[in-house]
């Protein structure tokens, strides 16, 4: 680019602009799909990237011509919304507007938004809510979104497990809200109902309550790409999460059943990696896993960090062709970074055999053995 743009009659800036531009291409892409954009730090790093508002317009425009320039079904409504949240995320930074409010401040603001939009509600109703939680849970979500969970919550009483399905063709995704006692293990559960059933994840976020109740949010697709809209579909969704936190269907006896009907041929070898981050959230270890995009794989991965002992805060599902890009936010079991170089060795041997046969590691431990003492 420095070469021709100079042949083309542009300037030192232009010319400038260009290289930069060409060299920084896919990093809009990676950031929206592979991090977390309501870490404060995913979007202070990218704004440090990007530097001014002009270079944001041009990435942003850039990258959703090259991503519909891979060819059809490439790009769906799905990457539109993640491209379009991280670009207004990062102008307001860049324009100094989320500069201004602090963390406090903007919880503050968030809780005030909520008890409006609940006026039907007691005072004292909203009061205890509000308290109920963290302060990750009002930076990370819309007022919106808290006031379906305010009033989804209501609505669950005294249920062992709600959930609420909302499709969204205009995002081509089906937005999964489930609440009930929060346990271990509890995500890996929720992906392996999903994989028995052929859906996809491609997005989570995941809170506990101060009281001790798992709010979790899952963004699902059907294989091809598209929300998960028939009703029939949702209902056998809804009922197989259920049988699988009941003990009824162990997710990997279920979708190795379901690999043997629709048999393929792994035509791609993929090398498999995996990345621990630290630097890339405040709060956060982020964990970058890449492999072969096979049928349970989120529910392998999540099964292996959570016999690590570490708590998932948030997943960022991509896949690529036959390339499964596959990013977790998480924490230790008191809340801290993974740090200690032994614990990262582990974490990464455990990943590792979960990308070599994903079925196996997601055994409970015990029937691995009588498996292997079986052959």
């Amino acid at each position: 680019a420095r070469k021709l743009c100079p042949r083309l009659g542009m300037g030192p800036g232009e010319t400038e602009t260009v290289a930069w531009l060409v060299q920084n291409h896919l990093v809009m892409s990676d950031v929206a799909q592979r991090r977390d954009i309501a870490d404060p730090r995913t979007v202070r790093d990218f704004a440090s990237l990007v530097q001014s508002p002009e270079r944001l317009k041009m990435l942003y425009v850039l990258t959703v011509v090259d991503i519909k320039a891979v060819g059809p079904g490439v790009w769906n409504g799905w990457k539109g919304q993640l491209l379009r949240q991280l670009y207004f995320e990062t102008e307001a930074l860049l324009q100094g507007g989320e500069s201004a409010l602090n963390r406090k401040g903007r919880v503050a603001e968030a809780k005030e938004a909520l008890a409006a939009r609940l006026s039907d509600w007691s005072k004292s109703a909203v009061e205890r809510y509000l308290k109920r939680h963290g302060d990750a849970y009002w930076i990370s979500t819309d007022t919106d979104m808290q006031e379906r969970h305010a009033r989804f919550i209501e609505g669950a009483k005294e249920q062992p497990l709600a959930i609420a399905a909302e499709p969204e063709p205009t995002r081509d995704v089906t937005e999964l809200t489930l609440y009930t006692q929060d346990h271990p293990g509890l995500f890996a559960r929720f992906a392996g109902a999903c994989a028995v059933l052929g859906m996809n994840i491609v997005d989570a976020k995941i809170f506990t309550t101060r009281d001790g109740m798992a709010l979790d949010m899952l963004w699902v697709q059907d294989p091809d790409g598209t929300a998960v809209r028939e009703e029939r579909r949702i209902r056998r969704l809804e009922d197989m999460i259920r049988k699988v936190l009941a003990g009824e269907v162990l997710p990997p006896d279920a979708i190795e059943s379901r690999q043997r009907r629709e048999r393929r041929a792994d035509a791609f070898t993929v090398a498999p990696q995996v990345f621990i981050d630290n630097d890339a959230s405040d709060a956060y270890t982020v964990i970058e896993v890449n492999g072969l995009d096979r049928p349970g794989l989120v529910h392998a991965l999540s099964r292996a960090l959570f016999h690590l002992g570490l708590t998932i805060g948030s997943a960022h599902i991509t896949t690529y062709g036959e390339r499964a890009v596959d990013v977790f936010y998480v924490k230790d079991v008191i809340g801290h970074k993974v740090t200690n170089a032994n614990k990262k060795k582990a974490v990464e041997r455990h990943l590792q055999e979960a990308l070599a046969d994903p079925m196996k590691k997601a055994r409970p431990a015990k029937r691995r053995r009588e498996d292997a003492a079986a052959a």
